[in-house]
């Protein structure tokens, strides 16, 4: 269901159903969520990267549990485990990168939308189908995507259920990055290894910055930005920094 590979200070978390095209299910939601619980307090782990076996990172929800269901609260109970799971990774103290290729829709998209930065194989589709079941995304679709994307193009992906490719994902800023055919993963994991390089406290309180001020009003904002700066000016990573860049070399960044 979850493959965890750990190497070179990035945790490889690889969705690993390939004979259903990586759905998501509750059994791969509460192993996601063990996985980035057990990544989050390994000191030796600087960032994530989420990646998909076989031929697309994800085809969405698993439909065949779905199924089962009998009754709305069913449903909803189901829906809560991937929103848990997906607000867990979007709140990450450290930074996630999602590797996606063939595609990635629905509950698919949905969690590389929670990821902080996006690599896209050039061909790769991103959508959200759900209208076309009668229903809508209900993991955070129809509110990250809108915060990622034009809302007129968010609107069309949403209401529609039609995707988009890669190229236009990236042209559009919901991609970081194209990668060649084959050389996703490669490409994500190069992204993650330059992440890993940065002072994880810094790291840390650089997405609350950004996720959290997004919400304020610009002053407020910035006094928040103040106060976080100032306590990060206290930590030693600050103080190897400072040292480093007068020797003139890379900083050994502890996360103290």
């Amino acid at each position: 269901m979850l493959r965890v590979d750990i190497r070179d200070r990035l945790a490889v978390l690889t969705l690993d159903r390939p004979g259903r095209l990586n759905a998501i299910g509750s059994d791969t939601a509460r192993r996601l969520t063990e996985a980035l619980n057990d990544v989050r307090d390994d000191d030796d782990v600087r960032a994530v990267v989420l990646t998909g076996a076989g031929r697309a990172f994800s085809a969405g929800a698993d439909l065949g549990e779905i199924e089962s269901f009998s009754a709305p609260g069913q449903f909803r109970a189901f829906v809560g485990r991937l929103t848990d799971v997906y607000a867990l990774l979007a709140a990450f103290p450290k930074p996630s990168v999602a590797a996606v290729h063939g595609f990635a829709f629905g509950g698919g998209l949905e969690l590389a939308l929670a990821c902080d930065l996006r690599v896209a194989e050039r061909g790769a589709r991103l959508g959200l189908p759900e209208m076309k079941l009668g229903v809508l995304p209900g993991a955070g679709g129809t509110q990250r995507l809108p915060r990622l994307l034009p809302t007129a193009i968010a609107k069309q992906m949403i209401l529609t259920g039609e995707p988009i490719d890669a190229e236009r994902a990236w042209q559009l800023g919901l991609v970081n990055e194209l990668a060649e055919p084959g050389g996703v993963l490669a490409a994500a994991e190069k992204l993650a290894a330059g992440l890993t390089a940065g002072a994880p406290l810094a790291l840390a309180a650089g997405k609350r910055l950004i996720d959290y001020g997004l919400g304020m009003d610009l002053e407020t904002a910035i006094a928040y930005e103040r106060e976080t700066v100032s306590v990060l000016f206290a930590t030693e990573d600050r103080e190897e920094g400072l040292k480093a860049f007068r020797e003139r070399r890379p900083g050994e960044f502890r996360g103290r």
